[in-house]
């Protein structure tokens, strides 16, 4: 979808027949100024979204950024300045500060994931776990906090999980159906040290590790670590499953190559962003 008809849908979404409250006042148009404020310490991210939605309702506003996406924002920090009609701008405060906030807060969430692991190797991989519409905006914050994105969609890249392994036969079965009909790269998910045994056979390019204790994480990387040194081939290791903040720097340090967090984008808490507007400056100035 494209960001265009998403913020078109979130406004008709608030207003079906117009902001009942604001077209009551009856006010004529009031050209001034709004402030989008920090209210905590965020990493910045949503800023094309956020101008886009004041656009679509004050197509002669303009947007001033003090920070570009990525950028670490302290609270009370102000991130950008608005003008043009208030009234209008009003009108989609909502939804503009529900797309940078939302975004803002995966980038954060990003952030802290991507700092615990720093000191390793380690890279922090999204998700498809995402709403709907928003893949592109939320993977995109996620790159934002310093994460990586993992495939896109299910066009990408292969990724043969438990069911693929379970209508096609077996684990063999499913890699060598794939390998008739692609060359594309392949990562299988394995759930014990047996199947990561069997990958290892099959020679594939990257093997999740999901839902393991950090034991069995470290069982599973030296398996890999003695194939390559025998083999000289590269395989990467990627741990999923139940990944906290609290945690990922343990599963890090075991030595895997990535670490796959749903939690980035489908639980990450909504970044407490502001947008504050100089009713008085506007007054003062006579319109």
């Amino acid at each position: 979808m494209k960001l265009a008809d998403l913020i078109r849908a979130a406004l008709n979404e608030d207003m079906p027949r117009g902001d009942l409250t604001t077209d009551c006042l009856g006010l004529a148009p009031r050209f001034g100024q709004a402030r989008l404020i920090a209210k905590q310490d965020l990493i910045l991210s949503g800023t094309a979204a956020f101008e886009q939605t004041v656009e679509m309702l004050e197509p002669t506003s303009k947007v001033q950024w003090h920070f570009r996406e990525g950028d670490r924002v302290l609270n009370r920090q102000i991130i950008c300045h608005v003008t043009g009609d208030l009234i209008q701008i009003l009108k989609a405060e909502r939804v503009a500060l529900n797309f940078v906030g939302h975004l803002s807060g995966i980038a954060s969430l990003t952030g802290q994931f991507v700092g615990q692991v720093e000191h390793t190797s380690t890279k922090i991989l999204d998700t498809r776990k995402t709403l709907p519409g928003y893949r592109e905006l939320e993977k995109k914050a996620v790159a934002h906090g310093g994460g990586m994105n993992h495939r896109y969609n299910l066009s990408d890249a292969i990724l043969v999980k438990d069911n693929h392994i379970m209508v096609a036969g077996g684990l063999r079965q499913a890699v060598d159906r794939i390998r008739m009909n692609t060359q594309e790269k392949i990562e299988i998910e394995c759930g014990t040290l047996e199947d990561v045994k069997e990958a290892i056979t099959l020679e594939v390019d990257r093997i999740l590790l999901d839902n393991m204790d950090n034991d069995t994480l470290s069982q599973a990387v030296r398996l890999v670590k003695e194939f390559e040194a025998r083999s000289g081939k590269r395989l990467y290791t990627e741990a999923s499953g139940n990944m906290s903040l609290n945690r990922v720097k343990s599963v890090a340090e075991v030595g895997v190559d990535f670490i796959s967090v749903g939690a980035l984008t489908h639980s990450a808490p909504t970044a407490d962003i502001s947008l504050l507007f100089d009713w008085q400056q506007s007054e003062m100035t006579g319109i």
